[in-house]
């Protein structure tokens, strides 16, 4: 159950642009590209419940995708929350299904489970096996029609806790207090939007359990839902199935709809906080058109424009030309009653904030006076357009084609609405684009400054006493039918599931010795590849931290004799998207391009890999991003501990021993060169033994001449070098505790940490799988405990990092700060028990994670981007091409005595544990426990004197 901030949680588009903004968009027959939509059909039930449905047969798999048209602004004063409270309520199990909602789809195999809440309403998705679509729309009537007997004083007490926790989990990161602040000052008091969607500590606390059940009365039921079904479906199977179990279930009252209200402010104001962070974030934003309207279409282009990607107007100024900050986006975000418009800016470090302020000004007022012209116009559309067929790919989860029905259908009440969005940005003009930016922008702003400095609390607005729920009657209209379910038989069983049918891998051979692998995939004119080739983190060893991750980063800074911009530009043009990264023990290229720009998109690609700029001034500006991101890195959190955790684990000397993010250290980065980034390049950007994997819309007939006429010649530099070895690490005697301080914290961030064998490792699939048994699901033991029955944590699990040599195995635990040293006992804990056989695995253990695992495979690869990453593990990791089913045949052979024998690779008394927290409040605590040897460090993880 994620929360979504309100700003960012319109999904009426099917992906989101580079401006940030989410666009309802499709795409037409256009050229030589293939018309591309979502057709569906639609009923609806006599209780008012209306379904959509879409089909999809690609896979056995159907997403089911429900949205309540309630969210936060129906909440009146004093009751702040409410809507997001309930969301999680709603997770919680039903009458007929008591206690947690999640074990029937983890057994199932379901995919993409979810939940959110917005401004506007609430929803629930979930793609399940077409053979547990019963088991799905049983439990999502169940929860509908007869929740109410399910929640007592222990349920909301539990889901409040967890909210609270997810409230100060989100307030405890590096500007995380921006949000609160801006609902406050963008929304005048009384107006739907003046709170956050989380609400209040107060009145969550306030809540009793008869309003959050009168709130259920109000908002839950047929006739203010929609339904989505949208893959292996058919329309006479859905009226039969849908009638069935939701149509017994009565209409609840008809709610006046609130009318939409941009609240356009009166004055401009500036407001100016301080936190711990390393640099100043500036937004300003102005309140806009609602969703739905075609000035909102317009002022998505109007965003693509101004700051939506590399190649925009205050890219090129702030970023490239003035060099003023490390960052800068544009978004047009539209809900309800209205939009919001907003530049945010990472302002480099010694720059007046203001000047970066002027600069914008400038060119909005230069944009709004002139317009965008033919190309940048052009480019926008383009970038929507691409961004529409690569979402559409999938049916459900977040922004799939069920999300754009759906959202479509709640916000407008026609499900095709991204089509009248889409031929509005087709046809847009610039004096089309020009005026709808002239009528919004020219209107008072607020801008939001965050300065580095101490954080004070923000206080919450005086206790409102909440005035009763008063509910209208239900409409005569609205009627039941009969239904044949017996909810007191429980949840549908499910008999029999279908297999995963994964795509054959074909080889090939460039000309210049690269091997290819393909897989075929027809469902969307997209082709994407990944370029594997060694180096990564741990080619560092020896030399400057970071030259890996900084080299391969530069590819994308102008190549083939084009500057930065004009590379990014012409990718742009081509809806082209092309990436380079470096990871632990190898780098690689990738490109998503859209099949009918195949081939101009490979030479992009081809020119990045073979010329690329390295310019001195790039160089430099990249640097100083470098090292702003490392310092941004410091004040997160999480991100804190991954940095200082390697260097411990692995110990002076090694080539892992280094930030677990690649990105080095200030002192290193600021010496890397030219020389150092070419000389990375030339020593392992080699085709010569690289594998490029590639799934997508061509054949392999296709593909080899087009990749030969690019990349055929292309010979690696030099002398190759060869990877340097891993060497073997003694795991730690007794566990340690490293502390580092945050100031001012509500939460601390818990990480437990040991070596385990390589992702190579004959067991590694057994650990795995006995490892989602203690934290690598919703349902495991850990999260379990500190989520659902202790509510300390908003979420709590356990993951291994895959590399060739000896890997991090993390358990990972944000938790109140109150509550740090009971946290950790209680993961020492759970950790102990198992490991040491005192709580075994158990059969319906093993039973729950190796359904979830392989009934969950027809959904889980649904994407090509998923074909592709299981296909980049056969490459790296040097599994056969069967691996799949080698794979799949070890997790069905699993038995609890495996699992036990698994989970020995963990030694509880070789951990090392790091925690993040405010010193003040959990240092005595921690300490107390006994643990180990506790230590003070700094963010670059060195030990700080002790100043009693």
């Amino acid at each position: 159950m994620r929360l979504k901030t309100r700003h960012a949680a319109l999904a009426l588009a099917i992906a989101a642009s580079a401006c940030g903004a989410i666009v309802p968009t499709t795409v037409f027959a256009k050229g030589n590209a293939p018309a591309v939509d979502i057709p569906y059909q639609q009923f609806t039930l006599p209780n008012g419940l209306r379904v959509i449905v879409h089909e999809d047969h690609k896979a056995p798999i159907v997403a089911v995708n429900i949205w309540y048209h309630v969210g936060s602004l129906n909440e009146p004063a004093g009751r702040s929350g409410f809507a997001h409270l309930f969301e999680h309520l709603m997770f919680n199990g039903s009458e007929n299904h008591p206690g947690d909602y999640f074990p029937p789809f983890e057994q199932a195999g379901a995919t993409g489970q979810n939940g959110t809440t917005n401004t506007d309403r609430t929803n629930y998705f979930e793609n399940v096996p077409t053979t547990a679509l019963d088991m799905a729309l049983w439990m999502e009537s169940d929860r509908m029609g007869h929740l109410l007997g399910a929640i007592d004083q222990g349920v909301l007490d539990e889901q409040r806790g967890v909210v609270q926790n997810e409230k100060r989990q989100n307030e405890n990161q590096p500007y995380g207090q921006m949000w609160q602040v801006m609902t406050k000052t963008m929304y005048p008091k009384g107006h739907p939007y003046h709170h956050t969607v989380i609400g209040s500590m107060s009145d969550l606390n306030a809540a009793s359990l008869n309003d959050v059940k009168d709130w259920f009365r109000t908002w839950y039921g047929p006739n203010n839902a929609v339904l989505v079904l949208a893959g292996d479906i058919d329309l006479a199977t859905a009226k039969q199935k849908v009638a069935r179990y939701f149509g017994d279930i009565p209409a609840t009252p008809t709610m006046m709809a609130v009318k939409a209200n941009p609240a356009p402010l009166k004055e401009s104001g500036r407001t100016v906080l301080q936190d711990k962070v390393p640099q100043v974030r500036m937004m300003r934003a102005w309140n806009v058109a609602q969703v739905g309207t075609r000035d909102s279409d317009m002022l998505d282009l109007f965003a693509q424009v101004l700051g939506g990607s590399a190649s925009s107007r205050l890219d090129r100024r702030l970023v490239y030309q003035d060099k003023l900050v490390d960052s800068v986006g544009v978004s047009n975000n539209a809900s309800q009653l209205g939009g919001n418009f907003s530049v945010t800016a990472m302002v480099k470090q010694g720059v007046d904030p203001k000047k970066v302020e002027a600069v914008i000004d400038e060119e909005l007022q230069k944009l709004l006076r002139e317009g965008p012209t033919a190309d940048e116009l052009s480019r926008a559309r383009t970038t929507f357009e691409a961004g529409f067929i690569r979402g559409i790919e999938r049916i459900g989860g977040f922004g799939g084609k069920a999300d754009a029905l759906a959202s479509c259908t709640i916000y407008t009440g026609n499900p095709g609405c991204f089509r009248d969005s889409i031929a509005n940005v087709q046809a847009a003009t610039a004096a089309d684009v020009t005026k709808a930016g002239n009528a919004w922008l020219k209107k008072p702003s607020h801008v939001f400054v965050i300065e580095p400095g101490e954080r004070k609390p923000l206080a919450e607005d005086p206790s409102v006493k909440p005035a009763p729920f008063v509910m209208p009657k239900v409409d005569p209209k609205y009627k039941t039918i009969a239904s044949d379910v017996d909810r007191k038989a429980g949840v549908p069983k499910v008999d029999h599931y279908p297999t995963l049918s994964f795509p054959s891998m074909q080889r090939g051979k460039l000309d210049n010795g690269t091997t290819v692998i393909l897989a075929e995939r027809h469902e969307i004119p997209v082709v994407q590849m990944n370029y594997l080739f060694d180096g990564g983190y741990s080619s560092d060893f020896g030399g400057k931290l970071g030259t890996a991750s900084f080299a391969m980063g530069m590819l994308r800074e102008g190549a083939g004799g084009r500057d930065a911009l004009t590379f990014k530009s012409d990718a742009e043009a081509l809806g082209a998207e092309l990436g380079s990264s470096a990871g632990i023990d190898g780098s690689a290229a990738t490109l998503s391009a859209l099949t009918s720009k195949l081939d101009a998109s490979v030479g992009l690609f081809s020119d990045m890999l073979r010329k690329p700029a390295f310019n001195p001034a790039d160089i430099d500006r990249v640097k100083a991003m470098r090292i702003a991101g490392i310092r941004q890195e410091k004040a997160r959190p999480n991100s804190a501990a991954m940095r200082v955790l390697p260097p411990l684990l692995y110990g002076e000397g090694h080539p892992y021993a280094m930030p677990l993010t690649g990105s080095g250290t200030e002192a290193s980065v600021t010496t890397i060169s030219r020389d150092d980034l070419d000389a990375y390049r030339r020593a392992w950007l080699r085709p010569e033994n690289a594998t490029l994997v590639v799934v997508g819309d061509t054949t392999m007939d296709k593909l080899l001449p087009v990749l030969n006429r690019h990349l055929g010649d292309w010979k690696g530099e030099g002398a190759a070098v060869k990877a340097k070895s891993v060497p073997q690490v003694a795991l730690p005697t007794k566990p340690r505790v490293f502390l580092i301080d945050q100031p001012g914290a509500v939460q601390a961030n818990i990480m437990a940490a040991e070596l385990v064998p390589s992702t190579r490792d004959p067991g590694a699939v057994k650990l795995s799988m006995a490892n989602d048994i203690l934290g690598g699901v919703f349902s495991s033991r850990l999260n379990m405990n500190l989520r659902e029955d202790k509510h300390w944590s908003y979420g709590a699990f356990t993951t291994a990092v895959d590399a060739q040599g000896q890997r991090p195995w993390l358990a990972l635990a944000p938790v109140q700060i109150d509550k740090t040293a009971e946290s950790i006992a209680e993961t020492r804990r759970e950790i102990s028990d198992y490991t040491s056989g005192k709580k075994p695995a158990t059969q319906d253990e093993v039973t729950k994670v190796v359904n979830n695992e392989l009934r969950g495979q027809p959904g889980a690869y649904e994407t090509a981007g998923a074909v592709l990453g299981t296909m980049t593990g056969i490459v790296r990791y040097g599994r056969p091409d069967n691996w799949i089913q080698v794979r799949n045949e070890q997790i069905a052979n699993l038995t609890p005595a495996q699992a036990a024998d698994a989970i020995k690779a963990i030694n509880p008394d070789a951990l090392t544990w790091v925690v993040v927290g405010d010193l003040k409040k959990i240092e005595a605590p921690v300490r107390a426990l006994n643990l180990g040897e506790v230590t003070v460090v700094d963010a670059n993880g060195k030990p700080v004197a002790d100043k009693k």
